[in-house]
């Protein structure tokens, strides 16, 4: 009689599960009958610790001279000038160049953006501000 009542109740609770299913198991991906659930049981995750491989790995080892360096800095051309000369002036040079050089030409600066005198009116009222 208890195993005629488990099984009832078995049934009727598998009856249930095929009908009343959460909202996500209704419509998407979930509801398409050969989905598997994408978390693993916690007896199927992570069989061997990576530190404890059974199989050692195989590293291809070559003569150095015919290793293809695969370090960026090495190959990139960009990095690849000749460095830039700097010269750090003293004082008693800078002052040497200033004894030496006693004028400057107009040449030398830069042109003077405005090159026309603005015109003023004079005559206009209230400084040329409408009231």
């Amino acid at each position: 009689m208890a195993k005629s009542v488990a099984t009832a109740a078995s049934s009727l609770s598998q009856t249930l599960k095929r009908y009343l299913k959460k909202p996500w198991e209704i419509t998407g991906p979930c509801a398409d009958p050969e989905y598997k659930l994408a978390v693993p049981g916690a007896l199927e995750y992570r069989l061997e610790c990576p530190a404890t491989t059974k199989v050692q790995a195989c590293v291809p080892t070559s003569n150095p001279e015919t290793v293809y360096d695969i370090k960026y800095f090495a190959r990139d051309q960009r990095r690849n000038r000749p460095p830039i000369k700097r010269t750090v002036l003293k004082k008693a040079d800078v002052e040497k160049l200033m004894k030496e050089k006693t004028t400057f030409d107009v040449s030398e600066f830069p042109p003077v953006y405005l090159t026309d005198f603005v015109e003023e009116d004079y005559n206009a009222q209230g400084g040329g501000y409408q009231k």
